[in-house]
């Protein structure tokens, strides 16, 4: 039996992995990279080995210095978790020669579907439902949309829709790019897109006595940039017969490559109800929750009971309701999805009946440019899916998020939008609804929050307020002045009000009573209800959270720093990252408003920088491998009609 066990990974699953092991009596190794020294995962650990280096390539997708930290640190057994080197078969090697256990598929398992163009090529041997790869060069207008996918890809790298013929050569050029950069094979491949399509799952579980067995569906068509979003389990909306036919192709897949262990087998389900093998994920999956609250199971104790030799319970397991899982990320969806980095002062949500939370972090642990910039997992169980939307979205809306913007609001929107609720969604939803789900419908919250903030902000002074009501000295007879910044959207919120021994008056809040106020707390009394308002201020962030919403704003100064400034047509790095590479232009070029001038890789994600309107290309200071900080200036675009005059020579020159 497993008496002590490395997980090959960091954050979120490697936690979730200890959990279990604690349950089971398993002693517990962790791994980390420097800026992981202090993270949740090492301090929950009976032992820790570091990993020198910051970044993934220096550390965590180093399977000899992950090999050696397991046998350095005693344990006999190895988990990968998802993600870095779950899916590598040699890592599964190189555990297995030095004699420790591994929680996974046999190497040659994992081997067969490391490539996505021969996963295909045995799933079509095996009689398991596909689309027909297009070939590039024979590509024709009756082809379109396509789908360019990078062979060992995985998470949206490498992968372009393309919806005009003559866009494809930059696109494959672009997408084999992506693809070297990220796993290290430029193979991309080519073939149809499927709008309007499902994404569903079916997660199998595999024993070394030939048992194979499958626990339902799961829908995961929720996504931004081809990476899942929200994810439920059972997936509403399929027929008996469809549930059916996916579970046969999900088993037969992994008969087909002598699986063993858990796994995922993805399909497309078009319009019309046909499923599409997408491919098979050799490893626990990000979104394994939703399954173990509707099967009441734990994949991870199944996944090592398996790896110990048992077979799997004669009975299997029957469902029950309906689970919902959220991802929330530190990324702005209204500025192309762009991650956040930073301190995450506060991460609360709060648990109860049916509500799950998995999430790597702590109060005040850094967010970095290094990992993916998901915060967490918030999963509820109901009897039925309606319910369980319901408590999703209570928890979140109830959540302390208080750090870098979050992914929270577009979230909440999209749990309530009547596609989702109806079970109508497909790929496309957050591309096609994004404008909506990002932007505010109640304009008067924020104010209120601002109001309540500046009262906080003046309790915090003892000369101005007892802190409650009754209480009042040295009372300011003149009005007081807080001007915030709302983020991401940078409204401004300028608040005027005084404190009078009759109570307070603000400017723009007539028929607004305070009952009681507090560096921390506020409660404030609208038009007869009673609201209170938390409010936690870090520097010259403020969070203020009520059952409103929660707001995050920046205390601006009375007098603005004159050299906070940029010239005009500077291209600025949205988040740190690394260059990766440059398009074809050249300083002196004429530029488009939009195109593309250079690609940025932050948070296992690339992102372009664009031109922000149409003219010359005046200055580069980018090249490919530099590191830059946010807010550096990349490039200059002067535009048409700004170009300086012709400079007059000097009449005594």
């Amino acid at each position: 039996m497993i008496r002590s066990l490395l997980v090959a990974n960091r954050a979120e699953i490697a936690r979730r992995i200890f959990r279990t092991c604690r349950e089971l009596g398993i002693a517990t190794v962790a791994v980390h990279s420097d800026p992981d020294a202090a993270a949740p995962h090492v301090r929950e650990a009976d032992a820790a080995v570091r990993l020198p280096g910051a970044t993934p390539a220096d550390t965590y997708l180093r399977a000899d210095l992950i090999v050696k930290a397991a046998l350095a640190a005693g344990a006999d057994a190895v988990h990968p978790g998802y993600g870095f080197l779950s899916e590598n078969a040699d890592f599964a090697r190189a555990v297995i020669d030095a004699g420790l256990r591994w929680i996974g598929p046999p190497p040659e398992a994992i081997e067969a579907m490391a490539s996505k163009t021969r996963a295909k090529d045995l799933m079509r041997a095996a009689g398991v439902p596909l689309l027909a790869p297009v070939d590039p060069g024979q590509a024709t207008p009756d082809d379109l949309p396509l789908l360019v996918k990078a062979a060992a890809g995985g998470g949206g790298r490498g992968m372009r829709v393309v919806h005009d013929l003559a866009a494809l050569p930059a696109e494959l050029t672009s997408a084999r790019a992506e693809a070297l950069s990220a796993f290290g094979d430029a193979e991309v491949f080519l073939e149809p897109y499927v709008e309007g399509a499902r994404h569903v799952e079916v997660q199998i579980l595999a024993d070394a006595h030939g048992a194979v067995r499958s626990l339902g569906t799961r829908d995961c068509s929720l996504q931004r940039r081809h990476q899942k979003v929200i994810e439920e389990a059972p997936a509403p909306g399929l027929t008996d017969e469809l549930r059916h036919a996916l579970d046969e192709a999900a088993v037969g897949a992994a008969r087909a490559i002598g699986y063993r262990g858990a796994g995922t087998v993805e399909f497309l389900v078009g319009r019309d109800g046909r499923p599409y093998f997408l491919e098979m994920n050799t490893r626990l999956q990000v979104e394994h929750p939703v399954t173990e609250c509707v099967y009441g199971v734990d994949l991870v104790a199944l996944q090592l009971r398996v790896a110990e030799g048992e077979p799997l319970p004669a009975q299997p397991p029957r469902p029950s309701g309906h689970a919902v899982e959220a991802r929330l990320y530190a990324e702005d969806p209204a500025a192309g999805w762009r991650p956040g980095t930073g301190t995450m002062h506060r991460l609360a949500v709060a648990e109860g009946p049916g509500l799950r939370i998995d999430s790597g972090l702590a109060d005040g642990d850094d967010i970095t440019v290094h990992y993916d910039p998901m915060l967490a997992k918030v999963i509820a169980w109901a009897p039925t899916r309606a319910e369980a939307v319901r408590r999703l979205v209570h928890a979140l809306e109830r959540a302390r998020l208080h750090g870098p913007v979050t992914n929270r609001d577009l979230l909440v929107r999209a749990l309530r939008h009547t596609e989702f609720q109806d079970a109508r969604m497909d790929t496309g939803f957050l591309e096609r609804h994004l404008k909506e789900l990002t932007t505010a419908t109640d304009g008067t919250t924020a104010p209120l929050a601002a109001l309540a903030a500046a009262l906080a902000d003046a309790a915090q002074r003892p000369a101005t307020v007892a802190g409650r009501l009754g209480g009042w000295r040295n009372v300011p007879s003149q009005p007081q002045l807080k001007t915030y910044r709302s983020e991401p959207d940078g409204t401004e919120h300028e608040v005027r009000y005084r404190l009078t021994r009759d109570g307070l008056i603000a400017d723009d809040h007539p028929n607004t009573r305070l009952i009681e106020t507090g560096p921390q707390h506020v409660v404030l009394e609208v038009n007869g209800v009673r609201r209170p308002f938390d409010v936690a201020a870090y520097g010259t962030q403020v969070c203020v959270d009520s059952p409103l919403g929660a707001h995050a704003f920046t205390a601006l100064p009375r007098f603005p720093d004159p050299t906070a400034r940029t010239e005009p047509g500077s291209l600025l790095a949205p988040m740190p990252g690394t260059v990766v590479r440059l398009a074809e232009v050249a300083v002196g070029d004429r530029v488009e408003a939009g195109q593309p001038i250079l690609w940025l890789e932050a948070m296992k994600m690339e992102h372009r920088v664009t031109a922000p309107a149409a003219g010359v290309l005046s200055a580069l200071h980018a090249t490919p491998g530099r590191q830059v900080e946010v807010g550096a200036v990349l490039a200059l675009v002067v535009a048409e009609g700004d170009e300086p005059p012709p400079r007059t020579p000097h009449r005594n020159q």
